[in-house]
């Protein structure tokens, strides 16, 4: 189960991210031009719609895995060390306030009349939703211990 959960999980960070920086270059798009928000609205729909799969995986994730369940038995020890800090607290606080900071954007965005306006308020909340995410994806390129495979 373990093994299906992560390998699902970094598979569908690929999906997250291209569905990401599709909404953000269409909302850029958008932004600068004359074009009606509602027709690239579904685009901003799917990459919300990623995102909360990708949530609901991670979940899953982090209360079955092992290295949260020591992380967690003892947070003061776990703060001391790299690896553990990370698994513990970093991606899922890193996440929910990403995925919060687009939710929000979304949600206010459809409501908008001014499209321009709907626009860049996807643009920003994606953007800045996509920087948190880039920076709390374990990358081959971290430390021992948080390091993950590209797939």
């Amino acid at each position: 189960m373990l093994e299906f959960l992560t390998k699902s999980h970094n598979g569908l960070r690929w999906v997250v991210l291209i569905l990401m920086l599709t909404a953000i270059a269409k909302a850029f798009i958008g932004k600068s031009g004359n074009k009606i928000y509602a027709s690239d609205r579904k685009w901003m729909m799917v990459a919300m719609i990623s995102l909360h799969i990708q949530l609901v995986i991670g979940l899953a994730l982090y209360f079955y895995s092992p290295t949260v369940e020591i992380a967690l038995t003892d947070m003061a020890a776990s703060m001391k060390s790299s690896a553990l800090r990370f698994w513990a607290v970093e991606p899922i606080l890193g996440m929910f306030i990403a995925i919060a900071i687009a939710t929000f954007g979304y949600s206010k965005a459809k409501r908008l009349k001014n499209d321009a306006r709907a626009y860049n308020l996807v643009f920003w909340s994606y953007l800045i939703a996509l920087f948190i995410i880039i920076a709390t994806i374990p990358w081959p390129f971290r430390a021992a211990g948080i390091a993950r495979p590209w797939f």
